[in-house]
């Protein structure tokens, strides 16, 4: 089976045996997912040439993680004045590095230092992030060599379950296991960016992170038990675990059974509940952190 395959079969199983969250089905025939996203082409850099925006999009997923620490960002700010979220804090400052400076070398990212990082986020050099980012980006340039990251798409064979494997194999960060959330999200984000094409982006999960599972428990898909509603509820950093993994698992499921009831990818409802996860109705409601490489 493919690592997708084994992704949504692992989860199947978590969620039926699952003692912390319930999926209601009632409450997932009732959801609409809403339209999928486009890449916001002012936070993200799409106005390079193919293979400068293909190196943004897997240098912005190579550090697209940190979830549990995005409150303690500092964040950048709209042009009405609001703060953007952590990920639009991280895309958009490194959209601004690739229009002023044009895209790191392989042999740059293989030295990234956790200064440059921070500098170029508009971040403090201590936060700890700043040093995860760093090694994730000299991951990704060991992992590149000599090649570009279109190289690398080629070496797929244009399949973007394949790329997936090939970078949950070649990166310690990339390899979360049951989920490879982010090594599924890349292949995504190169289509959405247009620097792409696979022709198997149906057999992509949804991108398990904490958002999604938020949007599918504020619409009342996802029922957390009383005591774990509480932790989270009060804004407690969760810790990697079982509950953790029931969490991702279930919402991984939901969405799987969503996409076949409705003729759906899993791909496209993921990006509509993200999407819609941006909206203030649900950022007013504190959602699962877990301090992790994966999300």
């Amino acid at each position: 089976m493919s690592l997708s395959d084994d992704v949504r079969r692992g989860c199947a199983a978590i969620a039926a045996q699952a003692r912390f969250v319930t999926i209601d089905l009632d409450a997932l025939d009732a959801l609409a997912p809403g339209p999928a996203p486009e890449l916001d082409p002012e936070r993200h850099y799409l106005d390079g040439s193919p293979q400068d925006v293909a190196t943004y999009i897997v240098v912005l997923d190579t550090i697209n993680f940190g979830s549990g620490w995005f409150p303690t960002l500092t964040k950048r700010v709209s042009a009405d004045g609001s703060p953007v979220s952590g990920y639009f804090t991280v895309a958009w400052a490194l959209a601004d590095r690739f229009r002023a400076h044009g895209p790191w070398t392989n042999a740059q990212l293989r030295a990234m230092s956790t200064e440059e990082v921070a500098t170029v986020l508009g971040q403090p050099t201590d936060h700890e992030l700043m040093a995860l980012y760093a090694q994730a980006l000299r991951a990704l340039g060991a992992f590149l060599g000599d090649r570009h990251p279109l190289d690398v798409v080629a070496h797929a064979g244009s399949s973007a379950v394949a790329l997936a494997a090939l970078l949950a194999d070649g990166m310690a960060m990339f390899h979360d296991a049951g989920f490879f959330k982010r090594a599924q999200i890349t292949p995504s984000d190169l289509e959405l960016a247009g620097v792409a094409r696979f022709g198997d982006l149906d057999r992509l999960t949804i991108f398990a992170d904490n958002l999604v599972p938020h949007v599918l428990r504020c619409e009342g898909v996802l029922v957390y038990d009383e005591r774990l509603a509480a932790h989270i509820d009060a804004g407690r950093v969760l810790p990697m675990g079982p509950q953790e993994r029931e969490i991702r698992a279930c919402a991984l499921h939901a969405c799987a059974v969503l996409a076949q009831r409705r003729g759906l990818t899993e791909r496209d409802i993921d990006n509509a509940l993200w999407a819609r996860g941006q909206t203030p109705a649900y950022k007013a409601r504190p959602r699962h952190r877990c301090r992790c490489v994966y999300y």
